[in-house]
């Protein structure tokens, strides 16, 4: 069913221009995406599907086209207009955190992390070097595990910040689990790399663990 046979004050666009997006559901505003659903599925049914398959907001952002691929009823057109959009928002945020101070907007860099590290089904390590103004340089996921763990090893987290000129860095893993509450061993290891990133003055200004639906600040908790 497409979304012109649904009542006038059902259907999702004309619920937006005239309370605006903030009055949508997730699926609602999915279903302006795809505009229609396929037999046998209504549009709205079809994108709180995938809501649904990727765990939300967070899971469906970290999603890219090979993932889309693997859902039924999302031709080629559905699948590049998802991901074009999903792009729009990474750069987005990209050159938001890379224009200004990032740690200035926490909210922002909570969000950045969940559409990077959100959704994933193992455990990534990655790291977001910043310049002396705390902009953002890049990030990089440099180490990939399993399911409950990955090895981090100091010295490649040194050699790329001396690499990229970084002034500062901020730590971020996700646990797949979907808990953000950090363990004993996270916190060991982010005194480890707090220690020998000292050695070359280079400053950790948090630590980040991206779980379903949170994101855990280690400086929020006090924990750095």
């Amino acid at each position: 069913m497409p979304l012109t046979h649904l009542p006038p004050d059902a259907r999702p666009r004309e619920k937006l221009l005239a309370r605006g997006p903030q009055a949508l559901a997730d699926a609602e505003l999915l279903a302006l995406l795809l505009r229609t659903g396929v037999q046998g599925t209504s549009v709205l049914q079809l994108a709180q599907g995938l809501l649904d398959r990727f765990g939300g907001w967070a899971g469906l952002l970290a999603a890219d086209v090979r993932d889309l691929a693997q859902v039924k009823g999302l031709g080629p057109a559905k699948r590049a207009e998802i991901a074009a959009v999903l792009e729009i928002t990474r750069r987005s945020l990209d050159q938001r955190l890379a224009d200004k101070p990032a740690m200035s907007d926490v909210a922002s860099v909570k969000t950045y992390l969940r559409l990077h590290l959100g959704g994933l089904g193992h455990e990534v390590f990655a790291v977001l070097f910043l310049d002396a103004q705390l902009k953002l340089i890049t990030l990089e996921t440099l180490f990939q595990g399993s399911l409950t763990s990955t090895t981090v090893h100091p010295r490649e987290v040194v050699k790329r910040a001396l690499a990229l000129g970084a002034a500062s860095v901020v730590l971020a893993h996700n646990h797949p689990s979907g808990v953000a509450e950090p363990s004993r061993a996270d916190e060991m290891l982010t005194r480890r790399l707090s220690d020998a990133l000292a050695l070359v003055d280079v400053r950790v200004v948090d630590h980040f663990i991206v779980g379903a639906g949170d994101v855990v600040s280690f400086a929020e908790r006090g924990l750095l």
